[in-house]
């Protein structure tokens, strides 16, 4: 199997202050995703943070957007994020970025949920 080199966005996203006392502030997360990065030698291109923003539907956040066009413009191939929640909360807005991850050739890795959307890619292309 000739595997592509991960080239990674982390993405770190607190909407509250009692998360970031719970172990899920903003430089946590940085810290265990570079560890996550380097352990699985993945090429970390950029970081993406939003702060006090819900990952409820409808809330805007820049720098999600921003990490989407950087995955359209093959920037980068790669979301990595501690948490499915970090991400989303919503089944609706799962469906659609997991739709948006395919049409680009893109992955999501969460370190903590144990989570990559690389082996659903690997297993269809393999006709498994």
């Amino acid at each position: 199997m000739n595997e592509e080199k991960k080239k990674c966005g982390l993405y770190m996203r607190v909407s509250t202050e009692d998360q970031a006392r719970e172990g899920f502030s903003l430089p946590e997360q940085r810290e265990r995703l570079e560890k996550f990065c380097e352990l699985k030698d993945y090429e970390i291109i950029d970081y993406y943070e939003d702060a006090g923003i819900s990952a409820k539907t409808g809330n805007h956040r820049a720098e999600f957007e921003r990490l989407k066009n950087d995955i359209k413009s093959k920037r980068i191939n790669t979301i990595v994020a501690l948490k499915l929640d970090r991400i989303t909360r919503s089944i609706y807005d799962w469906e659609n970025l997991m739709t948006f991850l395919d049409e680009n050739n893109a992955y999501l890795d969460c370190v903590n949920d144990e989570f990559t959307s690389f082996y659903d890619k690997v297993f269809k292309s393999a006709n498994l």
